[in-house]
């Protein structure tokens, strides 16, 4: 993605968010925008009930992470219970599943959401964050000493939820933690009122 300031990283290669240890995971990958077509498609996965586009999702992201990485792991974005009877199934379930079968590792759930959160859309990043603190915990029981665990879901915005449920597996004994996700959210929409900063990032000054 492209970065929305000039000199984004500092002299180690670090942006902002990794220099406050904001970040829980190692590294991101994901497949495309969150809109036109793809966020149709992924709108009717979510929310419409069209499960069979997990098969077609499970390609994207078989393109988008790279056939070299290898994990031990695989754990899905998991729901509160209360959106998960509501929606009658978890999407990010779903995508491990396909995950796991191209890569050959195991999907677990080894992390709860322990308390239900407010929609994250039309937050700002720090009220992100502070509404997804301490919401999840590891199953009792589980340690992950040394593993490498793949955090699948399908959209990542400011990437608040993943770290708060990267840093719970890392507790738990998590050597790395790899998020991948269908669609990232372009962090420079913010921008649209200040077109001179949004010309800026989509002229190529960096890429995130």
């Amino acid at each position: 993605m492209p970065f929305v300031n000039r000199f984004p990283l500092d002299d180690q290669g670090r942006c902002a968010l990794c220099r406050l240890g904001v970040s829980g995971y190692d590294a991101v990958y994901t497949y495309g925008s969150y809109e036109g077509a793809l966020r149709t498609l992924i709108h009717l996965f979510k929310y419409g009930g069209v499960r069979p586009l997990a098969g077609h999702f499970g390609k994207l992201l078989a393109v988008a992470l790279p056939r070299e990485e290898r994990f031990d792991l695989i754990v899905p974005m998991p729901l509160h219970w209360r959106r998960r009877w509501q929606r009658g199934y978890n999407q990010a379930a779903l995508l491990a599943r396909e995950i796991s079968r191209r890569w050959n590792a195991p999907v677990r759930n080894v992390v709860r959401r322990r308390r239900s959160t407010r929609p994250q859309a039309g937050l700002t990043n720090a009220k992100r964050r502070a509404n997804v603190a301490g919401a999840f915990r590891i199953t009792r029981g589980v340690r992950l000493d040394g593993m490498r665990v793949l955090l699948v879901d399908d959209v990542l915005t400011t990437g608040a939820t993943a770290s708060a449920c990267a840093r719970v597996l890392k507790r738990a004994g998590a050597r790395q933690v790899t998020v991948l996700a269908v669609a990232r959210t372009d962090r420079r929409a913010g921008l649209s009122y200040r077109p001179e900063l949004r010309a800026q990032a989509a002229a190529g000054n960096g890429i995130l």
